[in-house]
């Protein structure tokens, strides 16, 4: 907000156009007018110990200790406590830059953070190469049943599909164009859990698409729900069994799709993120 603007966006009060200066009282020197009377003064220290002690008390209401249960971090109706998003004091994940996080916490709030962070590894671009698909499920799938997941992946992955969605019959992008999938978890929700498993919902938007001047398949925004069955293995959470179903979906806004260029320069200039609850 620039010096001239105003409540009423005009720059000016009242619909009159002009902008109001008020000058010190005492005088028309702006720089050597007399003072205010000296209670001004004791205002506006009883403004800033009350300032100070609203601050210690959120202070005070934002750390105080939670219950890690899934029971716990709902109020009534279901709603989320305050303490959901308090600190809890564990490390939440290790994190290597261009890597699958792990190293979650044995516990809901870890469980949760493996499935939102497993969510975006499932939907990334690196599904459509083989060699990179099979190196993610080893990461993010339970030893157990990483053999299933990759047969059932291989039938799902097929030159037809790559196609379908404007990449080559081996799962490369065309010269010129730039491939787009992305999940980004919205929120994440335990729906059952005990200290070697845990049943999480994550709600995501994902987009999927070519940018490219002369694609036939633009990038696209869809929303959708991904339930995980997690196990304790490795010293990790990894995943046993995962399902997939629409929404919700929020109505559609009146947003203006960007060019192929600016879609393209977007998914090149922005990295992800790595989620922690």
């Amino acid at each position: 907000m620039s010096l001239g603007d105003d409540q009423n966006g005009s720059g000016g009060y009242a619909g009159t156009g002009q902008t109001r200066t008020r000058y010190p009282e005492g005088g028309a020197d702006v720089y050597g007018g007399a003072r205010r009377p000296g209670r001004s003064s004791s205002r506006s220290l009883v403004t800033v110990v009350g300032v100070i002690v609203l601050l210690i008390a959120a202070i005070a209401f934002a750390n105080r200790g939670g219950d890690d249960s899934a029971a716990s971090a709902e109020g009534a109706g279901g709603q989320p406590k305050a303490t959901t998003t308090a600190p809890s004091g564990t490390e939440p994940v290790r994190s290597t830059p261009g890597a699958i996080p792990t190293g979650y916490a044995r516990d809901a709030q870890g469980a949760q953070s493996a499935a939102a962070n497993y969510a975006v590894a499932l939907g990334s671009a690196d599904m459509f190469n083989k060699a990179k698909r099979d190196a993610t499920l080893q990461i993010v799938i339970a030893p157990s049943r990483v053999a299933t997941f990759q047969s059932a992946l291989d039938q799902a992955y097929t030159a037809a599909f790559n196609k379908n969605v404007g990449l080559n019959d081996d799962g490369s992008t065309p010269a010129g164009y730039t491939f787009v999938s992305r999940t980004n978890p919205i929120g994440t929700k335990v729906t059952a859990s005990s200290a070697n498993s845990a049943t999480v919902e994550v709600w995501c938007s994902g987009l999927l698409g070519m940018a490219g001047e002369k694609s036939t398949n633009p990038v696209t925004n869809s929303w959708f729900t991904i339930t995980m069955k997690l196990e304790w293995a490795a010293d990790d959470w990894k995943i046993v069994t995962q399902s997939q179903k629409e929404g919700p979906a929020p109505v559609p806004g009146d947003d203006t799709a960007s060019s192929a260029d600016e879609m393209a320069k977007a998914v090149d200039e922005y990295g992800g993120f790595t989620y922690a609850r």
